[in-house]
This record gives structure tokens, sequence and C-alpha cells, in this order.
């Protein structure tokens, strides 16, 4: 993206985080992001573009991040684990972007993905490596579990009712419980030191 398009796209970030598709407007996107009504009709079709635009970039770059922090050899308990955690830390400094997720992970298909990506990969590979214990079949719901716990992690941060610290740790380490960690190897995995989250 060009500058202008980087402020326009973390403005409409801004905007849709609190508000709904509807009633953001171009004279209200081009005040946030301190560019002219023209510009903005020079770099976009309409709002609803825009913010398809936003969901494919945020999911694709989130996914790309989480993807780069992590050796290919490492713990696929680790990788999931860290990956969680990169989501509560990126809340806290970023909560526009975090309150965008919440807000719209169960109704956009193109958000969703973001949960198909690294993740699934980890924990097909922890299945393959017999470091998780659960059914082939059963993919898809523990897609679903870690997704919803990641999320309501992330709302925890946002609304200041745990640190990025705890809420990650906390989800982290019950996520590989369920997926048949031990107790005592789970809560060392999921307080580990978390590496720093790739620049996009």
């Amino acid at each position: 993206m060009s500058p202008v398009q980087k402020r326009i796209h973390d403005a409409a970030l801004r905007l849709f985080a609190g508000k709904s598709i509807g009633e953001v407007n171009v004279s209200e996107l081009a005040q946030v992001a301190g560019v002219s009504r023209g510009t903005i009709y020079n770099n976009l079709s309409s709002i609803e573009s825009l913010f398809e635009n936003v969901v494919a970039q945020l999911s694709s770059e989130m996914n790309l991040r989480v993807a780069k922090s992590a050796h290919p050899d490492m713990d696929p308990a680790q990788r999931l684990s860290n990956g969680i955690r990169f989501y509560m830390r990126r809340t806290h400094e970023e909560p526009y972007w975090g309150r965008f997720i919440v807000r719209y992970a169960a109704t956009s298909a193109t958000l969703q993905d973001m949960w198909s990506g690294p993740p699934v990969q980890d924990v097909l590979s922890g299945l393959a490596l017999h470091r998780y214990d659960f059914r082939q079949e059963q993919l898809a719901s523990v897609v679903a579990m870690i997704g919803g716990v990641a999320l309501t992690g992330m709302l925890l941060v946002l609304e200041g009712h745990k640190t990025w610290r705890d809420a990650g740790s906390d989800a982290a380490e019950l996520i590989l419980r369920a997926l048949g960690i031990g107790a005592k190897e789970a809560q060392a995995i999921a307080t580990k030191e978390l590496p720093a989250l790739p620049p996009p």
C-alpha cells in the first residue's frame, strides 16, 4: 500500500472497530485519515469494498507474521501457544485492531479464514506427532474452539479484566490441555517467554 492508502486503511480500521459498515461515511473517513474527500474517492470504490479490503489485509497480514515468528522445527504446541498469545499482546498494543476482530470475526467469512492458516497447520502437525489426542474428524470443532477461546481472551484484554499476558497464557494453557497436553507441560509452554512478532 502507498502511504496514503495505509492512512485510509488505518482510519477505516479505527472506524469499523466501533461502527457498523453503514455508519461510516466518506467525510468521517477523510477526517480520521487526515486526507481530502477527493483522495478517499480516488482510492476506493465504496465503503463496502474498503471494509472487505481491510478484512482481507488484516487476516493475511497477521497469519504471515505469526508464521514467520517460529522456526519450522519448533514444537507445534509451542507454535500454537505463541500464536494465541500474539493475538492477546497485539490486542493490548493496538486496541482498535483487537476490537475490529472481536466485532466481525463471527460474521465475516474472510476474517474467519484467519483461524484456518497457521493454527490449523500447528494442530495438524501436533496431531501427526502425537502431541495432541483428538480424532481427525474433530478438526473443525478444534479450530472453532481455538478461535472462540482466543476471541474471548481478546475481549478480556479489551475490557481490562485481564492483562494480555494472563489472558494469553490462560487461553493457550487451556487449549493445550483440551488437546491432550498434560497440565504442567501446558502451563510451562503457555508461560514461556514470547518472542517478538515479526514486522509486516
